[in-house]
């Protein structure tokens, strides 16, 4: 079992009677900024749209490419989940490892190197795979009554919505090259890191939507 205050979510019952937990990792270089913030927004949107702690059959961490072992998240990330009242307690930083991307459902990462980094590992990782923006624009073009119910499990929803979105990809091109980038904020003011986190909570947005068939509650 992986050890607490790795990126590993923590306080998570088993996963349902014959079902495997689905796993989303998030990628960045140093696992000190991007990655902690965005792995930290995915539980806190998830958990305020079903009500409560995510279930057991949702795990979300993350690691970094370089990432810096056993260290603390930087201080303008802690403070940037603050803003969005997201806990920030008891991470530490991780290097990126094959054992990460062999137990991964969905792999988001923060740029398209860091994609071709992971793809690049093996381990059958392309067709799961994806930028964050990425992703989230081709979350955009599925239409949520092709997905399973909720009752059927997240689980198995998501892993349709991961099905569906690798169908997508070769249809859906971005727009420009920068499109699907989330710039690196490290060692940058705390407004940078803000503007960061806007756009990852953005991003995220319609993602926790389609893997929970919940709006964002007004």
């Amino acid at each position: 079992m992986s050890p607490e205050g790795r990126g590993i979510a923590r306080g998570h019952l088993p996963a349902a009677a014959g079902t495997e937990a689905f796993r989303i990792l998030h990628v960045s270089t140093g696992n000190v900024c991007r990655s902690p913030i965005t792995e930290r927004l995915t539980r806190h949107a998830l958990a305020h749209r079903l009500g409560g702690p995510v279930a057991g059959d949702l795990i979300v961490e993350s690691a970094g490419t370089w990432g810096h072992e056993g260290a603390p998240m930087e201080a303008n990330a802690a403070a940037v989940l603050a803003d969005f009242g997201a806990d920030a307690s008891g991470f530490t930083g991780r290097e990126l490892l094959d054992e990460h991307v062999i137990r991964a459902d969905l792999v988001l990462t923060a740029t398209r190197d860091h994609r071709a980094q992971v793809i690049s590992m093996g381990h059958s990782a392309g067709l799961r795979t994806f930028t964050l923006k990425e992703f989230t624009r081709l979350v955009r073009a599925i239409d949520p009554a092709t997905l399973p119910p909720l009752d059927d499990g997240m689980g198995e929803r998501a892993r349709t919505l991961v099905r569906a979105a690798a169908a997508l990809r070769g249809w859906l091109l971005a727009p420009s090259p920068d499109a699907d980038e989330v710039y690196d904020p490290y060692g940058a003011p705390i407004t940078f890191f803000r503007s960061i986190g806007d756009e990852i909570n953005q991003a995220l947005e319609p993602v926790v939507t389609a893997l929970t068939g919940v709006t964002t509650p007004r």
